[in-house]
């Protein structure tokens, strides 16, 4: 045990978030800490951080356990590089550093022996724990975080203060990182990484041995790096053994469980009470109709209480303007700052109904890209031209920042929306969770979610036919990103999306635009797709880095073969050789491969099983989506027949819309399956 929070209460004035709430948290596990917005999330970790007071209950830790913290919102301070700031979070390494310096100067000028043989223990022991510390990698271990936090290598040794406030909250992050605490608290870490630097992430988290726990709105990191669940639901704290997905599944089948209990202990009321008001005044039955009464007061008592369930609320976008089929044409656009060229020669054509995702590493050039097309940019050179048309809406943190203070959340959607009734005001900020007298807040007393939530909300109350959103779950809750997320899903306009959280763009995107090395490339499919690609593309240079070094090592041979001494043949001008020496002068790379050899051919050996891995996976998925494609096609020819569609108007729209993008959708999906089977095809041959 390493960290056990025992029987904790908390409250705020007549508001309880919990009570009694108990979880043990050992080495090597991860835990995720869920729940609606307002449930106490945040609130558990500064308690647990002991920068909030429980009402009732203890916090505590394994003897000597260190601690580390990671708030949504971090402040630097101090002139030092990224680099060193991140270093000098490692105070206690740093510190025996220091120490094994000045022991060494005083071994060297001590004479007393005793003196002398103290200052070598202590060398000796600050030593060992320096170097179990990793101390003498301290500087790698910080660029290697860093790095894997998508900063570029020359940025490392660049002013801390000069970044901007996403930056300086992943140099916090690696400050935490290098520091390894025993106990590492996370809140909302991913909001200010890309998917790359997620991933990283992920698998950063995925080996540590201390204790985890993450407050994230992102499910598919939680899924990737979380073994246990605690979820703060209806005031109480209950705990899971799996990922988030697993979570899910275990409460809704809980749920189940306590419905059929409910129903049945209502059954057994029901029954008992017909008998009960039909013999309770009869003589004869008068004990029966008691004891069935007492015994209907006892189930009442053991009554199953069925959780509240969070408001699920739907929101679909009003229909944008129509456009004209080409929405926006990007044509051989150059940009740079100062003597950073971002692009050379950027080319993109996105049509009406692309619900596109920009991916790619940190710094790349996505977030300028997509200001490039809003106008917020101009280009150094090229051209950016907007379809017919089209009017675009362009979503990114600063928009929080302009929010009016002073207003309430129903003023600032009746700014923009002055033609609406406060009904129809109140059922789109329904929709992003303000409830009752939350529109009556003022902005100056939101929290960074609910002002996310507010700048979202008036983006989408007349929606132009190009979404532009830089990432916008930032902040929200889960509830909050679902509603989001199901209403992209069915927007019939353009998108244009950056987010770090792999599950909206799953969900959301249709084709992926990958910004990387100067380049924009289209992947005209969805994430899964691209992520196939990117792999069948590693594999494939990997293959010809392994063929490259296996003809630099045979052209190596060649060049000592070609400069040795070759032996001359009996009755020449050398000396003849024995059977045995002629046996020993045959070259040996005939038949003994070298280490080179060895180490090019395994390396392409693995990258051709990782392929052939890849495309199988990517060939299950195009099999399944080509069965379910073709069968609701199927459904819908059946369906157009029907003189009953005809008569419904909007019915017939929308099984002509899903017609439409089934027709396009069913041709492409299969010209893939045949080029993933010849591939496998012919790979199966090659092996």
């Amino acid at each position: 045990m390493i960290l056990l929070i025992d029987k904790v209460a908390k409250s705020f004035g007549p508001q309880a978030l919990y009570s009694n709430a108990t979880m043990q948290l050992n080495a090597g596990e991860s835990w995720a800490l869920v729940g609606p917005n307002g449930a106490g999330k945040t609130t558990l970790l500064k308690i647990v951080m002991g920068l909030e007071t429980p009402d009732e209950g203890t916090v505590a830790f394994a003897k000597g356990a260190t601690v580390g913290y990671l708030e949504q919102e971090a402040q630097l301070a101090g002139k030092d590089t990224a680099l060193e700031e991140v270093m000098s979070s490692a105070t206690e390494i740093q510190h025996l550093g220091e120490r094994i310096s000045e022991l060494e100067l005083a071994m060297a000028s001590e004479k007393d022996p005793v003196r002398l043989q103290q200052a070598m223990d202590e060398y000796g022991r600050a030593r060992d724990r320096f170097e179990a510390a990793s101390g003498y990698e301290l500087e790698s271990r910080a660029r290697q975080i860093l790095c894997g936090l998508g900063f570029p290598v020359e940025d490392l040794d660049k002013p801390a203060l000069e970044f901007s406030g996403g930056w300086q909250m992943r140099i916090s992050l690696a400050k935490l990182l290098l520091r390894h605490p025993d106990v590492l608290l996370l809140d909302e870490p991913t909001n200010h990484l890309d998917l790359e630097s997620v991933q990283w992430f992920e698998s950063f988290l995925s080996s540590y041995d201390g204790v985890v726990l993450i407050v994230s709105h992102d499910r598919a990191f939680m899924d990737a790096c979380v073994d246990h669940v605690a979820a703060l639901e209806n005031r109480q704290l209950r705990t899971y053994t799996g990922n988030y997905s697993d979570y899910l599944r275990q409460r809704e089948a809980n749920l189940e469980q306590l419905r059929a209990k409910r129903a049945a202990q209502e059954r057994e009321i029901n029954h008992m009470q017909v008998f009960v008001d039909k013999f309770r005044y009869k003589p004869t039955k008068a004990k029966a109709a008691q004891e069935r009464m007492a015994r209907i007061e006892a189930i009442k008592r053991e009554l199953v209480v069925l959780p509240e369930q969070s408001k699920k609320v739907h929101f679909r976008f009003p229909e944008p303007p129509r456009t004209g089929d080409m929405v926006v044409k990007v044509d051989h656009v150059r940009k740079a700052f100062d003597d950073n060229v971002v692009y050379e020669d950027a080319n993109l054509t996105l049509y009406r109904g692309d619900h596109v995702a920009l991916v790619g590493p940190n710094g790349a050039g996505k977030s300028t890209l997509m200001k490039l097309i809003c106008g917020h940019l101009a280009p150094d050179a090229g051209s950016i031209e907007l379809g017919k048309n089209v009017e675009l809406a362009y979503y990114a943190q600063h928009q929080l920042e302009e929010l009016n203070p002073a207003n309430t959340v129903l003023q600032e959607i009746d700014g923009v929306a002055p033609s609406w009734t406060t009904s129809q005001e109140r059922q789109l900020l329904g929709a992003f969770l303000f409830h009752g007298d939350d529109v009556e807040k003022r902005v100056s007393m939101l929290s960074g979610g609910e002002r996310a939530r507010l700048a979202l909300a008036k983006m989408i109350v007349s929606p132009d036919p190009l979404l532009c959103l830089d990432e916008p779950t930032n902040h929200l809750d889960i509830d909050s990103v679902q509603v989001l997320e199901e209403a992209l899903v069915e927007f019939d306009g353009t998108i244009v999306l950056i987010s770090h959280d792999e599950h909206l763009v799953r969900a959301v995107a249709n084709k992926i635009v990958d910004v990387r090395d100067g380049q924009v490339t289209v992947y005209d499919g969805d994430y899964d797709y691209f992520l196939f690609k990117r792999a069948e593309l590693e594999a494939r240079r990997a293959e010809e880095a392994a063929a490259g070094d296996t003809s630099i090592a045979a052209g190596s041979r060649n060049v000592v073969a070609i400069g040795a001494k070759a032996p001359i043949a009996a009755g020449g001008q050398g000396e003849s050789l024995s059977a045995a020496e002629k046996d020993a002068a045959k070259p040996a790379g005939r038949n003994v491969k070298t280490k080179e050899q060895r180490r090019a051919e395994a390396e392409a050996r693995n990258a051709r099983n990782k392929k052939l891995a890849g495309t199988k996976k990517r060939l299950s998925q195009v099999e399944k989506a080509l069965a379910s494609s073709q069968a609701r096609y199927d459904e819908l020819m059946a369906l157009m027949a029907s003189e009953e569609l005809y008569n419904n108007a909007e019915k017939f729209d929308e099984a002509m819309k899903e017609y439409s993008a089934l027709k396009k959708k069913l041709p492409a999906l299969e010209e893939e399956w045949l080029e993933l089977s010849a591939q496998l095809e012919e790979a199966q041959q090659d092996d």
